[in-house]
C-alpha cells in the first residue's frame, strides 16, 4: 500500500544551487548596472535638449518676454549710401536716398518673418524719410502712419532735441500691454536704446524701464 509521503529530490550537485543564484545575481547586477547607464544618460542629455530648445526660441518673442517689452524698433531696410542728398525735401523721394532692391526684398522678408511667428503689432509708425515709410510699406502687415518723433536728425534736416522729445512723449503712452512697430533710423534707435542696429535690425526695448534687447532675426 502507497504512503501518501512527499518525495523531495536534491540536486546531486550542492553547488549547481549556489551557481544559479550567482547566476541570477549577476544577471540582476547587470540589468540595474544597464538601467543605471541609461538614466545616467538621459539626465545628461537634459540641459543639452532643453538649451536647444532655448536656441530655437522665436527671438522677438522671447526678448519681449525677457524685459517686458513695448516697442519694436526697426531700423529701415538697405538703402545704398549716406546721409541723404544736399537738396533733400522731406516731400520728395527723389532727393533722398532710397531703398534698392535689395531694401525692398529685405523689408519683405521681415514681414514675412512677423507674419510666419504671429507677431503682430498694435500699432505701426514710420519716419517720414521715404525710405522708413517704403520698408513699412513692403513690409505688408498693416497699415502705419508717420510720426515726426522717428525722423532722421543725421544731417541737421529736424532738430535732434524736439524729435527725441517727440518720441519720448509718445513712448510714455505705450502700456506694457501694447507693442508698437516703429520704422526709424539709426541715430534715433542709437539715441533712444544705445544700440546702433544695422540696417533691418530690430531693437526689443520697454519704454518704461528702458531695458533694450537686440534681435538677431534669420530671414533667409
Amino acid at each position: 500500500m502507497m504512503t501518501g509521503r512527499m518525495v523531495v529530490t536534491r540536486p546531486t550537485n550542492p553547488h549547481i544551487t549556489r551557481m544559479k543564484l550567482l547566476s541570477f545575481s549577476q544577471s540582476r547586477s547587470h540589468r540595474l548596472t544597464r538601467w543605471r547607464g541609461l538614466l545616467v544618460v538621459i539626465l545628461l542629455a537634459i540641459p543639452a535638449f532643453l538649451s536647444m530648445s532655448a536656441a530655437r526660441a522665436e527671438p522677438i518673442a522671447e526678448a519681449i518676454d525677457r524685459i517686458g517689452g513695448n516697442v519694436l524698433f526697426l531700423r529701415h531696410a538697405l538703402a545704398p549710401g549716406f546721409g541723404d542728398p544736399p537738396q533733400f525735401a522731406i516731400d520728395d523721394c527723389a532727393t533722398q536716398r532710397n531703398l534698392n532692391d535689395a531694401g525692398r526684398a529685405q523689408a519683405r522678408a521681415i514681414g514675412a518673418y512677423m507674419t510666419r511667428h504671429d507677431i503682430v503689432p498694435d500699432a505701426i509708425l514710420s519716419s517720414q524719410w521715404c525710405r522708413c515709410q517704403d520698408t513699412a510699406r513692403d513690409m505688408a502687415i498693416g497699415p502705419f502712419s508717420t510720426h515726426i518723433g522717428l525722423n532722421s536728425f543725421f544731417d541737421g534736416h529736424v532738430d535732434r532735441g524736439r524729435t527725441l522729445a517727440a518720441l519720448r512723449a509718445h513712448m510714455a503712452t505705450i502700456g506694457p500691454d501694447r507693442l508698437d512697430l516703429m520704422v526709424t533710423h539709426q541715430v534715433v534707435i542709437s539715441a533712444i536704446t544705445g544700440i546702433a542696429p544695422r540696417s533691418g535690425g530690430m531693437v526689443v526695448y520697454n519704454s518704461h524701464t528702458g531695458e533694450a534687447v537686440s534681435v538677431p532675426l534669420s530671414i533667409d
